[in-house]
């Protein structure tokens, strides 16, 4: 009998542990889950509060900045709305933050301190300075430095699996080619030279060079 109520005894605190172990486990997970929700509404408040106060002040590209932004506001805001996973959260900080680079390029823009730094966007790098590009057949011109003939900004990132500089752009082709399928055999080939001459002072054609007189 003395064997049996050991037995009994042991099983009893094996499923004491068990449930122990659930339960903080869970409410480990509660934690995480918690934690990444403050991080996203942080920021998604602090791209909000920057898309409130900030004019465009009828410059071109201040303005184009704000939209950008204020779309990503709109964007990180209904991710945050729905997330329920430590990692859906991170997204929508994620787009928030990249939000805020727009919110930078803006400030820039129209002359003033770009504000407090935001984490960076992956491993992308900057245009060194201006050029000519030329995407999908259709000629760009490229700036470190936003003017009437680039208003665009594009903060740095992928696009169809290729790192593209941050910087200032004529057209703001990289949404034309997300939309146009740009993943394909032609858009990877097309993305990959994008980035080959970027930071060379001098016009530059990123598929093989068109050159020519003139420059800039």
């Amino acid at each position: 009998m003395g064997l049996l109520v050991l037995i009994v005894f042991a099983a009893i605190v094996a499923s004491l542990v068990a449930a122990f172990g659930r339960r903080s486990g869970g409410a480990s997970g509660a934690y995480q889950t918690g934690d990444a929700e403050a991080e996203a509404r942080r920021w998604v408040d602090r791209l909000g509060a920057g898309v409130t106060n900030l004019d465009g002040g009828g410059d071109p590209a201040a303005t184009q900045a704000l939209a950008d932004a204020a779309e990503r506001y709109t964007a990180a805001s209904a991710e945050c709305s729905r997330a329920r996973t430590p990692a859906q959260f991170s997204l929508a900080a994620q787009t928030a933050i990249e939000g805020l680079h727009y919110i930078r390029a803006a400030r820039t823009a129209l002359g003033m301190d770009p504000g407090p730094d935001v984490p960076a966007l992956g491993q992308a790098e900057s245009i060194g300075a201006r050029q000519r590009v030329l995407v999908g057949g259709q000629e760009h011109l490229a700036s470190p430095r936003p003017g009437d003939a680039t208003p665009y900004y594009y903060p740095g990132g992928v696009v169809a699996g290729r790192q593209v500089p941050a910087g200032w752009y004529s057209t703001p082709w990289w949404k034309t080619a997300l939309v146009a399928g740009a993943a394909g055999i032609g858009g990877a080939l097309l993305i990959d030279t994008l980035l080959e001459g970027f930071g060379h002072h001098h016009h530059h054609d990123m598929f093989g060079g068109f050159g020519g007189p003139g420059g800039w």
